[in-house]
Order: C-alpha cells, then sequence, then structure tokens
C-alpha cells in the first residue's frame, strides 16, 4: 500500500516511508510513518489511524509545544514516546538567525543522544509514527538519519526530506510568516525555516556527517547505536528483493 493511500485527516505532511529503494530491496510499507502534530485529528483521522494498526507514537516536541496542542490520540491504543530533540525552544534559533544548515548541525550536535532514542523507539514497536510539529525538521532528520542507518539510498533519503515542502499548505504558511515576522522582524532565514525543505539542506547534513564520521550512520554508532542495532533497523525497514 502506498503512502497516497493514508491520508489521515486532521494530520499535516502525513506519510508512509515505504517504497524507498534499499541496498538489496526497498523499504518496507506500514512499518514507520511521519507527520506533523496530532493536534488537529478529527474522527475520520483518528479512524485511520486505528486501521494503519499504528502502536507507536515518537513526540519529537518540546513541552510547552505539546501543552499548547495536545495530540488528540485517547483512546486509541497507542504508547506515546516522549523525545523533545531541541534542548532549546524552537523560537531559540529564529532569534540566533541561523540557516536550516546551521540548525540541523547545531540541533544533532546538542541532541545526538536523543536521535539514537528516537532509531531505538522505532526498533521496539512498530508500526511507528515520528512527528515534531509539522515534520519538518525535527522530523526530516531523525527519519533521514534512520533511513540512511537501514541502508537507503542517498538519492531517495533526500527525495524523502524535500517531500514535506511540497505538503505544507500554502496558506498555513503565509499565517505562519505573518506571525513570525511580527515577532522577528529582522531574521533573515525566517522563511526558511519555517517552510522550505530543499534538497540540498539534507544534502549538506549528510555531507557534513560524512566529513566528520565518516557516513552518517557512523554519527549514530557514534553516539551508542550498537551494529546488532543497526542489523535490526535494516531487517525491519528493508524487504530484500
Amino acid at each position: 500500500m502506498t503512502d497516497a493511500t493514508w491520508a489521515v485527516s486532521g494530520a499535516l505532511n502525513f506519510r508512509d516511508v515505504g517504497g524507498l529503494p534499499a541496498q538489496g530491496g526497498v523499504t518496507r510499507s506500514g512499518v514507520l510513518f511521519r507527520s506533523g502534530n496530532l493536534a488537529r485529528l478529527d474522527d475520520v483521522g483518528r479512524r485511520t489511524l486505528r486501521e494503519l494498526g499504528l502502536r507507536r507514537v515518537i513526540d519529537l516536541r518540546a513541552d510547552d509545544e505539546v501543552a499548547l496542542e495536545p495530540s488528540l490520540v485517547d483512546g486509541l491504543g497507542l504508547e506515546t514516546m516522549r523525545v523533545p530533540l531541541l534542548l532549546g525552544s524552537a523560537a531559540s534559533f529564529l532569534e540566533k538567525d541561523i540557516d536550516l544548515d546551521g540548525f540541523y548541525r547545531a540541533m544533532l550536535d546538542e541532541a545526538a543522544d536523543r536521535v539514537v532514542e528516537v532509531v531505538r523507539g522505532v526498533l521496539a514497536d512498530q508500526p511507528v509514527l515520528v512527528h515534531c510539529t509539522v515534520g519538518k525538521d525535527r522530523t526530516g532528520v531523525t527519519v533521514g538519519l534512520t533511513l540512511a542507518a537501514a541502508g537507503v539510498d542517498e538519492d531517495a533519503v533526500v527525495a524523502d526530506y524535500a517531500r514535506t515542502e511540497a505538503l505544507l499548505p500554502a496558506q498555513r504558511n503565509a499565517r505562519v510568516l505573518r506571525y513570525l515576522r511580527s515577532q522577528h522582524p529582522e531574521a533573515r532565514f525566517l522563511e526558511e525555516l519555517a517552510t522550505k525543505s530543499p534538497a540540498a539542506a539534507m544534502r549538506t547534513l549528510l555531507d557534513d556527517l560524512r566529513g566528520r564520521y565518516g557516513a552518517p550512520v557512523e554519527f549514530l554508532r557514534a553516539h551508542g547505536l550498537g551494529d546488532d542495532e543497526i542489523r535490526e533497523l535494516t531487517a525491519l525497514l528493508v524487504r530484500q528483493s
């Protein structure tokens, strides 16, 4: 079943990462999903999540984000795993006025152990959904590294990350940008941080990890992910052809 089949009403940027080319095969459908928050799920969306058989949700948002927009998943029998990925607030990166490349590098440098925790959460139970607020940056980076560690072709990792930009509604982007511009009128990279997921940003991230660690998977290994866990992740996510 393709990810297009699983539009989840009320969940922004929801998709299955199945069907991506990987070493020796393709990623399995119905195992790992990604999205924005679940604060606007309606009855149809909740029913779809039940049909997916979803067992675990990994929420990457900070405490204030969860308090402001709590997930509407009560009664679905899901285990929610909280892994706040930013050690500071999301707004702090707007205040620092850094671009996506700087944002992603800082996020990984500050929260490497938490990225490994997310990968272990994926291993612990499936089907599993990883999400943040809009599913662009924290979700894009952690899912991208998870896929890379499982041997997914790098071009496919980049393309999956880049899809988000086309899935964010224009009205949502305009509304968010108006608000953020009122709060951060001098920020140069505001639109990039709030609405963009260019392929070049993921390529820069993967190249940076390759330069510093030898390969993206070596970043995870350097911060505690074991060889047995990497083999398990590959077996879990990739169907051999």
